[in-house]
């Protein structure tokens, strides 16, 4: 609805919990959609909101306004957030007594149209396998010699239980491999959760 109204946007600037993900780490299904669309992430530094300040000020602006906590229902909370919205937009003075949508016309729209029925046009899994290739975080196998991937645990081997390993997607075979500190392949296990169909779905993360 947003991204139907707005336009598609460029980049996307977001903090490191859910459902975004983590900073230098694997993106959550969401992150990973908005990537096939061919939109840029770009994860703050953890634990450092003023990196995104005007958001953080405007959230506050939200909360002063339109006083939650007096709301009867969340219908009236929306209500109240879409006239806030408005009045902070096209109503109170920015500058020399413009609003900011005098001043920031160009805020309309992005200029990258966005429909919901032509999102399979839109979308490239080869954005998503990209993205994943340049990523090689490092976790820890655990007790059962299993690293989890995605909630799902794919095993490295017995022998390597309490070891850091790093993790690298290989895009071409659809696998995951494995490395010891030194850089020396371990093992190579398939990425059963990546598939077009499973992200545009939200569906990357295994359910227990």
């Amino acid at each position: 609805m947003a991204f139907g109204r707005w336009g598609l946007p460029g980049r996307f600037r977001v903090d490191n919990g859910w459902p975004w993900g983590a900073l230098g780490d694997f993106p959550t299904e969401l992150a990973l959609w908005l990537i096939g669309l061919g939109v840029g992430m770009h994860w703050n530094n953890p634990r450092r909101p003023q990196e995104n300040g005007i958001v953080e000020r405007s959230q506050g602006t939200s909360a002063r306004w339109c006083e939650p906590w007096t709301c009867r229902s969340p219908a009236e909370l929306q209500s109240r957030l879409e006239l806030m919205d408005r009045l902070y937009r096209e109503v109170y003075p920015d500058q020399n007594r413009r609003s900011r949508l005098e001043v920031f016309s160009n805020l309309m729209h992005t200029g990258r149209p966005y429909d919901r029925a032509a999102e399979a046009r839109l979308w490239e899994w080869s954005r998503v396998a990209q993205h994943l290739a340049g990523i090689v975080p490092l976790r820890r196998v655990d007790q059962s010699g299993k690293v989890s991937i995605y909630n799902k645990g794919h095993s490295v081997g017995y022998l390597h239980r309490g070891k850091d390993v790093y993790v690298r997607y290989d895009p071409d075979s659809n696998e995951w491999m494995f490395a010891d500190r030194d850089g020396r392949q371990l093992t190579r296990r398939p990425a059963d959760q990546l598939s077009p169909d499973r992200v545009i779905n939200l569906n990357v993360s295994h359910r227990r």
